[in-house]
């Protein structure tokens, strides 16, 4: 469930992360799981015909008025504010707010420019596969299946976490991104484990290897953060 407290704002759970307040009630688990997938219809999959922009965006109020028009009973209390409050807590980074806007990060079956940044991306992401799919895509490539872009994942973890959802044991998937940057498909992050790209060329995949000790999520946040550092200093 998501609540606000009045001096760290919103979070999800009991109290605050940071003060142990419990804080104002927003919304319960199965509101945040029902507008969630609401959001998701309409941002990823451009249910219900939304204005949105080329990059994504639709106006909030927007969102609410949609969401709104499918059960009017139902969802009689949804204000912008919720849907803030579900991008601020969202724990995998699925959704953006640029002023008035919000949109989906990732999961797009519908063409867009998303605009990602491509600095500080790691050398290398993977892709989970079924043993059926890994000698097919190793021999001709990553292309787009259900998705508009090719999605992959942070760590080697990451990615036997989302390839569980087809393969009990997935085949992991390496890409070398510069090489595949070179090539002319540069990858792009679209949240906090996920990376996007427009296609990925046979010659930038190899099987990976299972690391001793995986590369974490705090571990790219720490190397980000350094990089960033270093272009500072560069510019002063």
């Amino acid at each position: 469930m998501i609540h606000e407290c009045e001096e760290h704002g919103y979070f999800r759970g009991e109290e605050c992360p940071l003060c142990g307040e419990e804080g104002k009630f927003i919304m319960s688990d199965y509101e945040v799981e029902k507008l969630g997938r609401s959001m998701a219809a309409i941002l990823r999959h451009g249910n219900g015909d939304p204005d949105m922009d080329e990059q994504g965006f639709v106006d909030i109020r927007d969102i609410v008025s949609m969401v709104k028009g499918r059960d009017q009973n139902r969802w009689k209390w949804l204000r912008p504010h919720h849907i803030e409050a579900m991008v601020e807590t969202d724990p995998k980074g699925r959704y953006q707010i640029s002023g008035a806007d919000v949109r989906a990060t990732y999961g797009h079956t519908i063409k867009l420019d998303l605009n990602l940044p491509t600095d500080n991306v790691p050398e290398e992401l993977y892709y989970p596969a079924t043993d059926e799919e890994a000698e097919l895509i190793l021999e001709a490539g990553l292309m787009p299946t259900d998705r508009a872009m090719v999605h992959l994942s942070l760590t080697y973890d990451d990615a036997v976490t989302a390839g569980s959802v087809r393969s009990e044991d997935p085949v992991i998937i390496a890409v070398d991104t510069y090489a595949c940057s070179e090539a002319g498909f540069p990858v792009g992050k679209a949240a906090k484990t996920v990376f996007l790209c427009e296609k990925v060329p046979a010659e930038c995949l190899y099987l990976a290897e299972e690391p001793e000790d995986d590369y974490d999520d705090e571990d790219y946040e720490e190397d980000s953060n350094a990089e960033e550092e270093k272009d500072e200093e560069r510019e002063d």
